[in-house]
Formats: C-alpha cells, structure tokens, sequence
C-alpha cells in the first residue's frame, strides 16, 4: 500500500509539473485570435461581425483540423521517446508537417470562397462578405499554425516545456504590440487584426524552430531532416482521420448550437447568451485540456517504455486531476454565476440570463475536465478511432437530438441547447470510462512496441495472478 501511494504521489507530481506550463501555452496559443477580435471591437459592429464569424468559420474548417492530425503526435512521439527510439520523434514530426502543410491548400481554397459559402448557409451578405475578407488574411498564419502545433507536441511529449511557455509568452505580448500598430496606428482595420494573427503565429513558429535545431536538449530527438519520414506518412494518415474527427465532431456541434440559437424566439438575446455560454466553456476548458496533453505525455511515454502497471497510475492520475479541476471550475463559476456576464456586456436582460444558464455551463464545465482528461488518455493509447465514434454517437445520435427537442418542443429555449451537450459530455465519460477499465495494460504496452518504427522494447511482464486493471 505504501508503494502504490508513494507511485501515485510521484506520478502526481510529474503531471502537474507538466500540466501548469501546458496551461500556460494552451491559454497563450489560443488568446491571439480573443486579442485580435477585442481590437475590431473598437472599429465598428460591422467589422466586429465578419471578424466574428469568420474567426468561428476558419476555426471549424482550419485551425481544429490542424489541432486533431498534429494530436497524432501523442501517440507517435510519445510512445517513441518512452521506448527510447529517439530519432523517431524526428521522422514522425517531419512527416506531420508535410501532411499538415499539405492539407492547408484545400482549406485556403475554402477560405478564399468563403463569401459564397456562408451566404449559402443562410448568413447575412454584408457580414459574410466582411468574414470572406478577414479568413483570405488568415490563410498565411493556417500553414503557420499547422507546423507550431507539430512542434509543440514534439516538445510536450519530450517534457520539454518551459521553451513553449516562453515562446508563447513573447508572441502574446508581439501580438498586442502589433494589433495596435496595424488595426490604430496604421489604419488597417480588421484586415490588421489577421495580418498580426499570421505575424505572431509565424514568430512564435520560427522561434520554436530554433529552439528545436539549436537546444542540446533535442539533440538526440531531432537529427536533420530525412527521407525515413515519407515512409511512415501513411501510418500517420491511419490515425490521423479518426484523431481529426475527434476533435471536429465536438467542435462542429458548439457551432450547430450557435446557429440553432438564432433560429429561437427573440433569436438576438439567445445568441448572445449562448454565445457568452460557450466562450465562457472555451476559457474553462483551457486548464483541463494542460492536464489532458500532460496524461497524454507520460501515458504514452510509460507505455512506449513497456510499462503498464505505471501506465495504468497515470491513467488515474489523470483523471483524478481532471476531477479535481472540474469540481474547482464548477465552483467557481457558480460563486460567480450572478455577476459572471457583466465581463460581456452591460444589458440587464442578458446578465439575467446569463445566471440561469449558468448552474448548466458549471455542469458542463465538471463533466467536460473529466471528458477531456479521458481524451488525453485515448491520445497516449492511440484510441481515436473509439474516440472519433463515441464523439459521433454522443453528439450526433443523442446530444443534437435531444437539444433540438428540448429547445424547441419543450420550450427551453437556450437551456435545451446546452442540456443537449451535458447530455453528450455524460455519455462520452460513460463510454471511456467503460473502456477504460476493460483495458489489458500489458496488451496496450504490446501495441506501443508494435507501433514504434524499429522498437526494440521489452515489456516488463507482470505475474500471471496480478491484474493491472485493478491496482
């Protein structure tokens, strides 16, 4: 019992050690676009409108795709450093970025035509016209954004993470510096905005670079560029699919509920209130998912190693920490419920509303830090495939569904919406949680050996009476 505490405590330590600065990057990376939009405020609504939503659009069709194929990476490049194969974090990160890089081409197209897309999506003309123009400014930071996120999940799975924080802190305050210059000073407007979101995410990009082809740190990770990597992009394309759907199918459906609002009585309040709802999630989210990409680090690590039994101590580790900031977030907004949309806006009416919603978003917030510790766990394994199906039976086959019923033929407006995604959250936990406690660790170790390239591996065997699932 003494050593099952003592692993757990030293296992405990290593993730939050990991998980703090992950917070940090997560929280840099995805404040440049929030940036960005609160200098178009200053312009004119209608510049604020087509930011709005054309931000909303290249997140779902660009910047979420790259996010689910460079998670791949978990799985590659993780389970490879944990069986010693360092080299071949190299090759499976070079071959990422040629596939990301690759896939910003059709999306560019997309984001060229995008005027006529959402106008065919019944959005305002004017608006849509204004969203077509700032995504176009967009496309340089898309291949930009592809290739960070390779090289970032090349240094989390190494542990190497106080460079990221850094690099992430520098860009944020670029960032600031030229949202000034180019939306104030001089004059670009909201085409200013995008130009400095590519700016910054290029800076933070090469600085990373850099850091990888300089640091002695990744000097046995990252040996020059080779022709090895072109060999392993179809084993890399095998899982990236489901990993890409993954994350799109929970992201596409927030956009849905967005869309369903506006087709709701007094559809300018809901909107408004939904969409505070669902940025209020986004913020929250940023802490769990650290915890996430850090169970994802050593799950990997412990299992390329062949290590189950310590895989398996990471795996409630994880998602004893994922509890435990659910429960915090739940708390806390609910302390804050009352006053939390006076950061929004100063309208009564939506204030109010906004409190109510809010026992459902704390709910949500619990339920999701769960759900995303259980997805950090599916990256170490390389169990996207289940987790692309449970996202598509969640979501599609239940949370839609039952969001639409009860908006629309019970009448709870906004809170069937959001009912309808803790409905989906609950029954993601249910199903990872289900396989999770099926799970043979010394098979899930066998397959880490099997999927490292050249892995010479050997797993520690456990006695024929002990059984990993029950440690």
């Amino acid at each position: 019992m003494r050593m099952w505490k003592e692993n757990i405590r030293e296992e405990a330590k290593k993730q939050l050690w990991l998980a703090g600065p992950m917070i940090i990057v997560c929280v840099c990376q995805f404040s440049l676009q929030m940036i960005s939009l609160m200098f178009v405020g200053h312009l004119n609504e209608l510049f604020l409108a087509g930011a709005a939503l054309g931000t909303s659009f290249v997140n779902v069709t660009g910047f979420n795709v790259m996010m689910g194929m460079s998670s791949v990476l978990d799985t590659f490049c993780g389970q490879a450093y944990g069986a010693r194969q360092y080299h071949m974090l190299g090759v499976h990160t070079q071959g990422a970025m040629l596939v990301l890089t690759l896939v910003t081409i059709p999306i560019s197209v997309i984001w060229v035509f995008l005027g006529p897309i959402l106008v065919a999506l019944h959005q305002d003309k004017v608006i849509a016209a204004q969203a077509q123009i700032y995504a176009r400014y967009l496309i340089p930071s898309l291949s930009a954004n592809g290739l960070l996120r390779c090289i970032v999940k090349f240094l989390q799975t190494q542990s190497i993470v106080f460079p990221m924080v850094l690099s992430g802190g520098l860009t944020c305050l670029l960032h600031v510096l030229l949202c000034w210059i180019f939306v104030m000073k001089i004059g670009l407007g909201f085409k200013g905005s995008a130009i400095a979101i590519c700016v910054s995410n290029w800076f933070n990009t090469i600085v990373l670079s850099l850091y990888v082809w300089f640091s002695p740190s990744c000097k046995t990770t990252w040996t020059g560029f080779s022709k090895e990597s072109l060999h392993n992009i179809p084993q890399f394309i095998k899982l990236a699919l489901p990993s890409t759907l993954m994350v799109c199918f929970e992201t596409w459906t927030f956009e849905i509920m967005v869309l369903l609002s506006g087709a709701l009585p007094n559809a300018k309040l809901q909107t408004s209130v939904l969409s505070i709802c669902l940025t209020t999630t986004g913020i929250f989210w940023m802490v769990p998912f650290g915890v996430s990409a850090a169970g994802s680090t050593r799950i990997s690590n412990e299992l390329g190693a062949g290590r189950p039994e310590a895989a398996f101590v990471a795996v409630k580790v994880t998602l004893f920490l994922a509890s435990m900031v659910g429960a915090l977030e739940f708390a806390a907004l609910m302390l804050i419920r009352n006053v939390w949309g006076r950061a929004f806006t100063n309208v009564p009416e939506v204030i109010k509303y906004v409190a109510a919603m809010i026992p459902i978003v704390a709910s949500s917030a619990f339920i999701d830090s769960i759900q995303t510790g259980f997805q950090g766990i599916a990256r170490g394994c390389g169990w996207q495939k289940l987790g692309a199906l449970f996202n598509l039976g969640s979501y599609y086959i239940l949370g839609l569904p039952f969001s639409i019923v009860t908006a629309f033929v019970f009448h709870m407006k906004g809170q069937g919406l959001l009912l309808g995604i803790l409905l989906a959250l609950i029954v993601q936990v249910v199903c990872f949680l289900a396989v999770t406690l099926r799970a043979n660790w010394e098979n899930e170790a066998k397959k880490a050996a099997t999927r490292v390239r050249g892995s010479g591996v050997q797993l520690e065997t456990l006695p024929s009476n002990q059984n990993v699932n029950t440690a």
